[in-house]
């Protein structure tokens, strides 16, 4: 692994399959095409108490840490792994076994790609796997047993898919299954006790679905289940017990619930504040509603939308939404980032800020003392990522640096005497 320097580049805030073009001189250190790259040894990553070089030397992946509360703030560093043979954005992720797999996606010219590639995280290697059938991005995708099953997402010429492929770990080849009944991209799925439920998503029309399905790997077989009380795509969803939480992302504010049990919804308050580009995290059964880019409102017409530091929170215990004050605000107005879970805190990182280039700053929410505190910066800034946890360790993959972006980071506990 290696630690680089933040790549800086201007990029537009968008949420279509079309990233800017590759910069030149990036800093990302990617490579294009080929078949598979090998990355420095499994003994050197190097993390101080900055989370860059000049810590003490540590033998492959960071091992999972038991902390009794939040851990502090010098417990977290990024490890750098080698970078993927092809920079892209709009790529899905999914960890099994020491493996990092990731998924189609969007190249420079902004057309999905078939591209498969997977990291040996112990021997820092990427291999080239055969492509998917049918190439996509914005897939849904989950690793289920000794196979990588991909959902639905973007075609080359922009259209949602129906199409569901399945990758064989063991045997190194695809097969397609059984499709969704409906084209769909944008899609929120979870696994529960090895049934796959995929919720939302939006059609060829451009309009946000209600569908949900459960699909049945030994039967191959998708079922149809309840609609969503209110359409949404590009939505987070999270599973608690019998219960899978889902945030009306985009275009919505809507915050529902469906019982896998019961199959049944339960509506709750709406998110407070519209926002786009906002992340969500669940933490301890509390789910986080985090920044975005803030719509002006209808009597605002010359306004201009804005960056936010808003931070809402949802106990479902007691049902209502808890807007804090100003002193729980995020440290910094962000945008397009990636928020997750670690050592105890919710963790917002990167994305897009008031400043003219990728933000590769790192905030950490710590659950017992109820305050954010800066963490370890992203090695390099990007925006438009997408992200894959693992034990003790948050990945962050691909995105927008200068133009696409071939890096692989994950932000993790490292050990600490």
């Amino acid at each position: 692994m290696r630690v680089e320097s933040p790549g800086r580049a201007r990029v537009p805030v968008s949420a279509g399959c079309t990233p800017a073009a590759p910069g030149s001189g990036s800093r990302d250190a990617e490579t294009s095409g080929s078949k598979s790259t090998g990355g420095r040894g499994p003994d050197q990553w190097r993390a101080g108490p900055d989370g860059r070089h000049g810590g003490a030397r540590a033998r492959g992946p960071p091992r999972r840490l038991s902390w009794p509360m939040a851990a502090g703030a010098g417990a977290f560093a990024w490890a750098t792994f080698p970078a993927m043979p092809t920079r892209r954005v709009y790529c899905s992720a999914a960890h099994r076994d020491g493996q990092l797999f990731v998924l189609g996606g969007c190249g420079g010219a902004g057309r999905a790609l078939g591209t498969a590639e997977v990291l040996d995280l112990q021997a820092q290697r990427w291999t080239t796997l055969p492509p998917l059938p049918t190439p996509r991005a914005g897939a849904a995708v989950l690793a289920l047993g000794k196979q990588i099953l991909v959902v639905g997402g973007v075609d080359a010429a922009q259209s949602p898919l129906a199409s569901v492929e399945v990758y064989h770990v063991d045997e190194g080849k695809w097969e397609k299954k059984a499709a969704l009944a409906q084209p769909s991209m944008g899609i929120s799925a979870v696994q529960r006790d090895g049934a796959v439920y995929a919720l939302g998503g939006m059609g060829a029309d451009t309009s946000p679905q209600a569908l949900v399905r459960v699909y049945e790997p030994a039967k191959d077989h998708w079922q149809p289940l309840p609609s969503m009380p209110t359409p949404c795509y590009g939505a987070s969803a999270f599973l608690q017990g019998n219960k899978i939480f889902i945030l009306g992302k985009l275009p919505v504010t809507a915050f529902e619930a469906f019982d896998v049990e019961t199959r049944s919804w339960t509506r709750y308050p709406s998110v407070p504040s519209r926002r786009a580009f906002a992340a969500c995290a669940m933490a301890d059964g509390v789910v986080f509603s985090l920044g975005g880019l803030q719509q002006p409102g209808p009597h605002n017409f010359y306004s201009r939308p804005h960056f936010v530091n808003t931070v809402e929170m949802f106990d479902p215990a007691q049902g209502v939404w808890r807007k804090p004050n100003r002193t729980i605000r995020m440290k910094e107005k962000r945008a397009d980032f990636v928020a997750g879970c670690l050592g105890g805190r919710v963790v917002a990182v990167g994305g897009l800020g008031n400043q003219s280039c990728p933000l590769d700053s790192v905030e950490g929410f710590s659950l017992s003392q109820k305050k954010w505190e800066p963490l370890p910066p992203m090695p390099t800034g990007r925006c438009s990522c997408s992200s894959c946890p693992a034990p003790s360790l948050l990945f962050i993959i691909g995105g927008v640096a200068q133009g696409p972006s071939g890096a692989v980071e994950a932000l993790c506990l490292r050990d600490v005497p």
